[in-house]
């Protein structure tokens, strides 16, 4: 048997993947046993929209704390929590194969805390933006729910990794951002197919970005790369 072939592919991956993971696979799970009625009785059917009203992130509630000056710890938490549970099995399988798929590679070159940040900060920072987007143009949002924001956050981690490389090579920097492109592309295409008019994209789109940008303090030396990038031009 030639070397590596009898390794696992699963034990391959870092902890820190599997820590995000697990808890949406685990919701799943549940969700799954609900909707067939081993767990939960009769409120089993139910489960996922039970849960979707507990971690949903609401763009009008940190309006309105903000507005009536007042902190609501237990609604705050949401800007956490919607990552990890998803509007159907599907979504969640789309999340969970990105995170896995771009988790490894991220997470192999930066430490545990820093990976978090990634996924967190971008998860975060989405939901900001998403908020401010709403509140310029008085646009009535949706709940913020899923993953998405906190993958693209990864994009834009591996899409700094390639952009590092690429100079290194003295190759045009700007394939590096050809993945993040055909993402654009195939939700454009699809929301003209659907008429589906959901501004979640606000989100994603600003989670890349902040996981692209978080990368130049969380990666050694990153700051510095990009100054002397800049100088050579």
């Amino acid at each position: 048997m030639r070397p590596g072939y009898d390794e696992s592919p699963i034990n391959a991956l870092p902890a820190v993947v599997w820590v995000l993971v697990l808890p949406m696979i685990a919701a799943e799970i549940v969700f799954g046993l609900g909707a067939i009625g081993m767990i939960g009785g009769a409120q089993g059917v139910g489960m996922r929209l039970n849960a979707l009203q507990m971690t949903a992130y609401f763009p009008e509630l940190p309006v309105r704390m903000w507005q009536l000056g007042v902190f609501d710890a237990r609604q705050a938490a949401r800007i956490l929590s919607y990552p990890f549970v998803h509007g159907s099995v599907t979504h969640a399988l789309f999340v969970i194969v990105f995170a896995l798929a771009l988790g490894k590679m991220v997470a192999e070159q930066f430490r545990p805390w820093a990976f978090l940040m990634l996924f967190f900060g971008a998860s975060i920072g989405g939901a900001v933006a998403y908020t401010l987007f709403g509140f310029l143009t008085g646009i009535n949002l949706n709940p913020l729910i899923g993953g998405y924001p906190g993958v693209y956050g990864l994009i834009g981690a591996f899409t700094f990794l390639i952009w590092v490389r690429l100079g290194i090579e003295n190759a045009n920097r700007m394939k590096a951002f050809t993945l993040i492109g055909v993402l654009l592309v195939f939700q454009l295409v699809f929301g003209l197919i659907s008429r589906y008019t959901d501004y979640g994209w606000v989100a994603e789109i600003a989670g890349f970005a902040i996981g692209f940008l978080l990368c130049f303090l969380l990666v050694p030396g990153g700051w510095r790369r990009a100054l002397n990038a800049i100088r050579q031009r």
